[in-house]
């Protein structure tokens, strides 16, 4: 049982010494219910029930039979002949002890490389930004809302015509590297929005206390705001990192062959609709879920390393 006593700093009573109870003024009487707590006491011996697990994994399973259960009458009841035999063969072979990788293997290695440049660029541009838009630059705060807004306002799909059409042919790069900036961009916007607010949640008082010792605005943010910053920025900073990878599907408009590109080429050869976007969807899941993980286990260390 949890008992909730609440303490309230109003100054109410009755009548003492014949005098009226004191009124309290608007603004006192905000500030104190302002002031009042709730203090929860748990008594000894009470411990909150959890659900057995094993009844989450029989809701899981149970949703997994579902799903698997559609897709097997969709299947049975239309005209489509499932060839899932032929699939092994466009992930990978092994001749005379040989490992060879197949197209789908060599398109999910072609999107692990952009994603991992595009990301790379995503932080150091949406850090830059968001340092930009907290600063008392009125051009460095312009530059980076104007930036800002550009990006997050327009589609991504224009912007990658754009880069590779226009910019692509003047600085003389290939069509894999005009994919990585558009992609960096387009996320970089977004990523900035979440280091401004991850560093505008760090307390004023720790800013001011790094400027009184005399810290420079670079040890600043590396050892005062940085380290509780990050404790903010990581959880987002990872959704919008598995946004990156799926966004990176997009430059197969551009010919770039990496995953995306791979299967529909395999389906104009082979006609295996299903099975290959199956196939695809699950490399895709497996990245993410991949990259999901690492940054969960590198969030989770961090706060106890800085606890």
């Amino acid at each position: 049982m949890i008992e909730i006593e609440l303490r309230r700093g109003l100054r109410t009573g009755g009548p003492r010494n014949g005098k009226k109870p004191e009124r309290m003024s608007p603004v006192s009487t905000e500030a104190s219910a302002t002031a009042s707590t709730v203090a929860i006491v748990q008594r000894p011996g009470f411990k909150r029930k959890r659900r057995p697990i094993y009844v989450d994994l029989a809701l899981f399973a149970g949703c997994v039979a579902i799903g698997v259960w559609l897709i097997v009458i969709g299947a049975t009841s239309g005209s489509y002949r499932w060839e899932w035999y032929r699939i092994p063969r466009y992930l990978f072979e092994i001749e005379d002890g040989v490992f060879y990788a197949g197209p789908l293997l060599e398109g999910l290695w072609v999107t692990v490389k952009i994603s991992f440049w595009s990301f790379i660029l995503m932080v150091l541009l949406g850090l830059t930004t968001a340092v930009l838009s907290l600063s008392k630059s009125i051009l460095g705060r312009a530059i980076a809302r104007t930036y800002v807004e550009l990006i997050r306002n327009t589609p991504l799909l224009i912007q990658l015509f754009i880069v590779y059409f226009v910019f692509a042919p003047i600085l003389g790069i290939d069509r894999i590297t005009a994919g990585i900036l558009c992609l960096a961009a387009f996320e970089g916007a977004y990523a900035a929005e979440i280091f401004r607010a991850g560093l505008a949640a760090v307390p004023q008082g720790q800013w001011e206390a790094g400027r009184c010792i005399g810290l420079s605005p670079y040890k600043l943010y590396r050892y005062v705001v940085g380290p509780q910053a990050a404790k903010i920025i990581l959880p987002p900073l990872a959704g919008q990192s598995v946004s990156l990878v799926k966004d990176s599907a997009i430059v197969s408009v551009i010919a770039v062959y990496e995953l995306t590109t791979q299967g529909r080429d395999i389906i104009a050869q082979t006609l295996l609709t299903f099975e290959v976007w199956f196939v695809v969807a699950a490399l895709y899941l497996t990245l993410t879920l991949s990259l999901s993980t690492a940054v969960a286990y590198v969030e989770r260390h961090f706060r106890r390393w800085h606890a």
